[in-house]
């Protein structure tokens, strides 16, 4: 697992797992190894390359596949992922969590979970297996962060409806999307193309973002709601 640079509040990971793929496709070095870099970071690739106008897009090991595959899917979840817990975040920040440096290093796992779903291990060497190894230590972590927050909130005797003010029902938004893509991720561990701590960490992920929800609610003093049958 790679270290983090964290800077309050304004920590944003520009490594991803794009960039993993361009250098397969440009033989062109970005980085040594896995490394989180600020936007003081110059070497920026070209957004766009070209090579996927056929509908087709290359995995880290260099296999074209189609862009329907579910690989891509599952990237492409956990890349909405990302960015439903970046909104959340925002919402976060602006009622002064101090929890949001969780969010900054949560954002830059996934970027890991990316880069080990890209490596499919059927064609995958020894350096790309080495590059993009996932370790079940942000496991633990988010289980320990779980488990501190739990201790503050109330005993949970009923369904809790998406609610309690926006950073809470952003943070119920970015669990659901976290469902998603556990679920297409389960197929490509059970396959055994990519790291089961990969599906381990999503679901974990969707633990902690809904125990994180009901935190936000109640220290924003907002309500939850609760589910009722209707009459």
């Amino acid at each position: 697992m790679a270290s983090f640079i964290i800077k309050p509040t304004h920590v944003r990971c520009v490594v991803r797992t794009a960039r993993l793929i361009s250098e397969h496709r440009t033989g062109i070095t970005l980085f040594s190894k896995r490394s989180y870099a600020t936007e003081e970071d110059s070497r920026i690739p070209k957004i766009y390359t070209k090579t996927g106008d056929k509908g087709f897009s290359s995995t880290f090991t260099g296999e074209r596949r189609p862009k329907e595959d579910h690989i891509f899917e599952a990237l492409g979840n956990t890349d909405e992922l990302s960015s439903a817990i970046g909104l959340a975040r925002e919402f976060c920040l602006d009622k002064g969590h101090t929890f949001a440096h969780q969010l900054d290093k949560i954002q830059c796992i996934l970027q890991d979970v990316g880069s080990n779903i890209a490596t499919p291990l059927s064609s995958a060497r020894e350096s790309h297996i080495k590059k993009t190894k996932f370790t079940a230590q942000p496991i633990a972590d988010l289980e320990s962060w779980i488990d501190t927050f739990t201790e503050e909130l109330p005993p949970l005797t009923n369904f809790i409806l998406p609610s309690g003010g926006k950073s809470s029902a952003a943070l119920h938004v970015a669990r659901a999307v976290c469902r998603r893509a556990e679920r297409s991720v389960a197929p490509i561990v059970r396959s055994g193309e990519a790291d089961p701590d990969v599906a381990k960490f999503l679901n974990r992920l969707s633990d902690y973002l809904f125990t994180l929800a009901r935190y936000a609610a109640l220290k924003e003093n907002n309500e939850e709601k609760i589910y009722k049958r209707p009459e």
